[in-house]
């Protein structure tokens, strides 16, 4: 880490400025999740900045981005000192990075130290390690209380999920029939649409065991690479499961990705790298998740979204309670009936997909960390108060 650019100034701003960094102000994970808040950020407490140093993807995507951000800069010429540089002379107060260790990721901005406040958030789910990275943004399920040792950042806590949400994803309205989805006329279809490379031989090990115990069902899956779908059918013969029951969804736009849910029975989650995206695309579709808890960030992030939805019985804590429950669920079409009817209302009900009342949680915790940094206090972690939620009649006019 370089020598710090910002030197200690305080600022007087009317509004907190507020920057958020990434490559992927485009049709991405992130930006699906994140696009509501960005609209939704109070303009008269915040004046809020997109940095993007990513491909200049023109799609629908970022079309929106542009409207829902105050000032939408490109910097993907620039280098990380010029980068930083530009936020310490717009005097922004507070920097987020959106990607820590992935694709495209540019912490050397933030090695300079430009802002007052650094905060690690979303893309990457677990500390970045860093000094200069003063908080990150979780929840009590994703990081408990007790974990704060294993982080550099200070662990803020929101008072539900930490994972944002965009309430306005569109669900196209034409379901596709199980022919066309390539799924068989009749059993019960249990599904994970993760990337392929997030299926660990345990996990596969424990799904085939599902598919033996719940007879004339299948696997409906992501079709990530050619060779993985050779592999994975290759593993459910040696499980002494029939190839064929193993069916590979093609990649797809989100309105009919999200439409095509309606066909499965149940999500099966991974572990130890969750759902995260795809989680809430299912529970947003309506489509129950059970997943197995882990004792890491990147294990607990499906937990922390049922547990926002108050369905914390479809979290286990190990594979065989994993597949257990599965399996229950599977022979209990009563019972599965009625944990989908309770993610349907909460879905419209609940914090997960509440995006105001997300943004004005958040808004609190930046202002808390604003307060501390203009005390000339050093970063402390803290529990964000929940603010009222808003009324389920208007979010039901939203949704």
């Amino acid at each position: 880490s370089p020598s710090p650019l910002w030197s200690g100034e305080r600022y007087a701003h009317e509004r907190i400025r507020v920057a958020y960094l990434s490559a992927d102000f485009h049709e991405h994970a992130t930006s699906q999740l994140m696009v509501e808040l960005f609209e939704r950020h109070d303009r008269n407490r915040f004046e809020v900045t997109a940095v993007s140093f990513g491909p200049p993807t023109e799609d629908a995507m970022r079309a929106r981005l542009r409207q829902a951000f105050e000032h939408f800069v490109d910097v993907r010429d620039l280098d990380d000192l010029a980068v930083a540089q530009w936020l310490l002379d717009h005097e922004i107060d507070i920097a987020i990075d959106l990607k820590g260790y992935t694709y495209d990721a540019r912490l050397g901005i933030f090695a300079h130290r430009a802002a007052p406040v650094q905060m690690n958030y979303l893309g990457y789910p677990g500390t970045l390690g860093a000094p200069y990275f003063d908080y990150i943004l979780a929840d009590g399920t994703v990081v408990p209380a007790g974990d704060e040792s294993f982080y550099a950042e200070q662990v803020v806590r929101m008072p539900s999920s930490y994972q944002v949400n965009d309430s306005r994803r569109a669900i196209a309205a034409d379901t596709p029939t199980r022919a066309e989805a390539g799924l068989p006329e009749a059993g019960f279809v249990f599904c994970c649409f993760n990337s392929n490379y997030k299926i660990t031989p345990d996990v596969f090990a424990t799904w085939m065991q599902i598919l033996r115990d719940v007879e004339g069902s299948v696997l409906w899956l992501f079709e990530g690479h050619p060779d993985a779908v050779a592999n994975l059918r290759r593993e459910a013969a040696a499980h002494q499961v029939d190839p064929q029951r193993l069916v590979f969804a093609p990649r797809m736009p989100l309105p009919k990705h999200l439409a095509r849910h309606r066909l499965a029975d149940l999500f099966l989650d991974t572990q130890p790298y969750n759902a995260h995206t795809t989680a809430s695309d299912a529970l947003w579709a309506g489509l129950p998740v059970v997943t197995c808890a882990g004792a890491t960030f990147a294990s607990r992030v499906a937990a922390s979204l049922l547990r926002a939805l108050d369905l914390p019985e479809l979290v286990t804590s190990t594979l065989p309670s994993y597949a257990a429950l599965a399996v229950r669920l599977a022979h209990s079409p009563a019972e599965l009936a009625e944990v989908r009817a309770r993610v349907a209302a909460r879905c419209i009900d609940g914090p997960l997909f509440d995006g105001a009342r997300f943004a004005r949680n958040l808004e609190a915790a930046f202002e808390t960390m604003m307060l501390r940094s203009r005390q000339g206090l050093p970063p402390q972690g803290f529990e964000v108060p929940d603010v009222a939620p808003v009324a389920a009649a208007e979010r039901r006019d939203v949704l």
